[in-house]
């Protein structure tokens, strides 16, 4: 998978997209397995490489997104400052993935503030979207009851 097609790394310096495609790991995993779940220590951010992760909030399971774009990240967690996941991230068939250190890719990014702005203001429009999303679901579920609110 090319980096630069990841939106993440878009707008990255060569160098740097190529110095994080060197920390990158290759994983596949089987369905019904876990990348990760809620609380557990966010240590890794993961590409999406081909297949679908379901990513799950909270105890009861409640399904917040199911991703299958190449492309995709997962655990954003680990780059945002969290010590631990918010969600859980499910393999709802095989699934391959890049997994990125969290300490190496942010020391990495460090050393090149342009493409470190770039990263978190694609990690940040990916959190984003994902928040308004979250908005639409509780509106159909509980109504429009005060969205000036929202941001």
């Amino acid at each position: 998978m090319l980096l630069k097609s990841v939106s993440v790394f878009q707008g990255m310096t060569e160098h740097t997209c190529e110095a994080a495609r060197a920390l990158a790991v290759e994983e596949s995993h089987e369905q019904g397995t876990f990348l990760f779940q809620t609380g557990d220590p966010a240590g890794w951010l993961y590409v999406l490489v081909h297949g679908r992760i379901r990513l799950k909030m909270g105890n009861t399971g409640h399904v917040a997104l199911i991703l299958s774009d190449a492309g995709d990240v997962v655990g954003w967690s680990s780059m945002a400052g969290y010590a631990e996941y918010t969600a859980s991230a499910e393999c709802l068939d095989s699934v391959t993935v890049l997994k990125f250190d969290r300490t190496r890719l942010a020391a990495l990014l460090d050393k090149d503030p342009v493409s470190g702005m770039s990263f978190y203001r694609g990690l940040t429009a990916i959190i984003g979207r994902r928040l308004v999303a979250s908005y639409g679901a509780t509106v159909s579920v509980h109504g429009e009851r005060h969205p000036q609110y929202w941001g």
